[in-house]
């Protein structure tokens, strides 16, 4: 039978653990939105490929929760130190965030789920020598699935549309799919639900899925030979054609089109202010873009408690009627003692008159080594006893390591 009071503590300790750092990644990510939005507007609004590459970022934001300066930076420490001390101390908030992201991805990934569903079950015909799902309902086309994409067309615009019009729909559809941002959806859903701390991450979605429209768009409109007007005059006969949106196609989990008005008009002047681009430079601003996140990961990564931590330190305690601590100065009882994968050894003379001064009676023990996952969080550490009737210079004590416990050794691959 499993110990069910060990599952439930490993439970309470992965939802003060995970909640910890993915709170402090939110607060991160607080400040990255607000540069990100500051930029595209300020700075890129003309630039489309830019205000692409700026949404990368984020992919930092999920590995910042066990950076060092959380506990090293005075200044991090007096902004954070409340949060981090709520999150580690306060199991129900830790709970309640932990079920938080998991109605959050229900909720989300159950649309993604549904319409596959949906898709799977839709009349299949032949475009452009590319199998394509028609729908009798009043939608902008649209891609779901990732590993087998699917493209959706609505039945009326297969019906009203010419062949050569179908051919830059399904090409821009195909164009989604080429350049991965069925992928960098997923990516965005997976943060929005990790950093439910941050409800700016659901506000903002729609500025990230029309940078990826208009990258869309430009990359269609050279590809095609056809000029930006005759690209964007499709999309209006779109507009005229369907409605501007339906309760039953989730939008955040497609790229089906603008919906609202001023969208397609932004859209539009995007198209109209179209000019020919470097298929190299933007190949080589995307590599650069690769190589600086990849750096600022390694950075991350060497400035970052490592998922288990070896503690060096050690703590001498008495129990004599009721426990106390006699002394955990490391460096002064790192003379006296010493341990391996197996003993403690403790040079008996000093360390008897050490327990001498501090005037120590009953049962002596030592607790040395172990690991920690975080500072202040889940510190588990090696223990023995002291028997003070050898007559050997050095006394060797064994001891049992926390390793072999499957438990301890669960919390250290966490």
């Amino acid at each position: 039978m499993p110990d069910w009071s060990q599952i439930g503590s490993l439970l309470d300790f992965c939802a003060a653990y995970y909640t910890t750092q993915l709170v402090r990644c939110a607060a991160f990510s607080f400040v990255l939105i607000g540069l990100v939005m500051l930029l595209r507007k300020m700075l890129f609004s003309r630039r489309t490929f830019i205000r692409g590459l700026l949404w990368s970022s984020f992919l930092l934001i999920p590995f910042l929760g066990k950076l060092k300066l959380f506990y090293e930076n005075k200044a991090v420490v007096v902004i954070t130190g409340r949060i981090t001390h709520g999150t580690m101390t306060c199991l129900w908030a830790d709970r309640i965030y932990m079920a938080g992201i998991l109605i959050a991805a229900v909720c989300i990934f159950g649309k993604r789920l549904r319409l596959r569903k949906s898709a799977a079950g839709m009349e299949k015909v032949f475009l452009d020598n590319m199998q394509v799902r028609i729908t009798d309902m009043n939608v902008t086309p649209f891609t779901v699935g990732l590993f087998a994409p699917k493209i959706v067309i609505p039945k009326v615009m297969l019906e009203s549309y010419s062949r050569e019009e179908l051919r830059s729909v399904i090409q821009h559809e195909r164009t989604h799919i080429r350049l991965g941002h069925l992928w960098f959806g997923l990516a965005w859903d997976v943060l929005r639900c990790l950093l439910l701390a941050n409800p700016f991450l659901t506000v903002c979605q729609k500025q990230f899925r029309a940078d990826m429209e208009d990258i869309c768009d430009r990359v269609c409109i050279q590809g095609s030979g056809r000029t930006a007007h005759e690209y964007g005059m499709v999309l209006l006969k779109t507009l005229k054609l369907l409605r501007s949106g339906t309760e039953s196609t989730p939008p955040a989990v497609t790229y089906a089109g603008e919906r609202e008005f001023e969208d397609m008009k932004r859209r539009m002047g995007e198209i109209a202010g179209f000019r020919p681009y470097r298929k190299r430079m933007c190949a080589g601003m995307a590599a650069i873009a690769v190589l600086v996140i990849a750096a600022l990961l390694l950075a991350v990564h060497k400035h970052s408690y490592a998922r288990c931590n070896e503690s060096r330190d050690i703590m001498v305690g008495n129990y004599d009627g009721e426990p106390k601590i006699i002394s955990y100065d490391t460096e002064a009882l790192s003379r006296m003692i010493s341990y391996d994968d197996r003993y403690v050894y403790v040079e008996r003379q000093a360390f008897e008159d050490f327990l001498k001064e501090n005037n120590a009676e009953g049962e002596v023990w030592i607790v040395f080594g172990g690991f920690y996952k975080l500072p202040g969080l889940t510190g588990i550490a090696e223990s023995c006893t002291y028997e003070n009737n050898s007559e050997d210079e050095v006394v060797r004590i064994p001891y049992e390591s926390i390793t072999d416990d499957w438990y301890f050794g669960l919390l250290k691959m966490l």
